[in-house]
């Protein structure tokens, strides 16, 4: 998640004024011997058609509204095995808990959370992951993000490969539709341990990746 050609014309005694056509063009009717066509009055030509809104991947058109923070409520996130190249990912989704239907679309940003408050959140360098398209989001409806942290190594505290400092913040803060969501690991808690205060993320997406 159309129009009407117009055409002039008419009849009378005598000579007959020439038609215009439904494209604009000249008329083919020939005019009486001796008499000038009728002139085309200005605004009797047909009006180019106006384009229809284009939908989007959804099927929707541009008149469905974007969402808005306070209709959104967010998943715990759900964390996944690690990845071969050290990195692992976490599922998290937003739910549309309004009574209307509308559109998320783009990239979240996405900060870590000292000691659990949202207000002293720390940025993450986000680099995108794929496409983003539109989602359309019915009442009860969800978006879905993956999230891709650096994996923290190692026993106890662990280490980064790169020399950092490893980071374990309880929550993360997720920026999307003008709004802020504090999001807490689901699996009976957890931190989201992370290193070199990067992530990778998907657009917004209609179904689970």
């Amino acid at each position: 998640m159309l129009l009407t050609a117009c055409q002039s014309g008419g009849g009378s005694t005598g000579a007959a004024p020439a038609s215009t056509p439904a494209d604009g063009g000249s008329s083919s009717a020939a005019s009486p011997s001796g008499a000038s066509p009728s002139a085309v009055p200005a605004g009797a030509a047909s009006r180019p058609a106006s384009p229809a809104p284009l939908p989007t991947s959804h099927g929707t058109t541009s008149a469905t509204p974007a969402c808005a923070a306070g209709a959104l409520t967010p998943s715990a996130a759900h964390g996944l095995e690690p990845n071969p190249d050290h990195t692992y990912g976490v599922l998290l989704n937003l739910a549309n808990s309004g009574s209307r239907t509308c559109l998320i679309e783009g990239f979240p940003t996405v900060a870590i959370a000292g000691q659990g408050d949202p207000t002293r959140s720390r940025p993450l360098k986000v680099t995108p992951e794929g496409t983003a398209h539109p989602v359309r989001l019915a009442p009860g409806g969800r978006a879905y993000l993956k999230l891709t942290f650096h994996e923290v190594m190692g026993e106890a505290d662990g280490y980064c490969p790169s020399g950092a400092t490893p980071a374990a913040p309880p929550s993360l803060v997720v920026g999307a539709a003008g709004g802020r969501f504090q999001v807490e690991m689901g699996d009976g808690g957890g931190n989201f341990a992370e290193c070199d205060d990067i992530v990778r993320t998907t657009a917004f997406l209609s179904d689970q990746p």
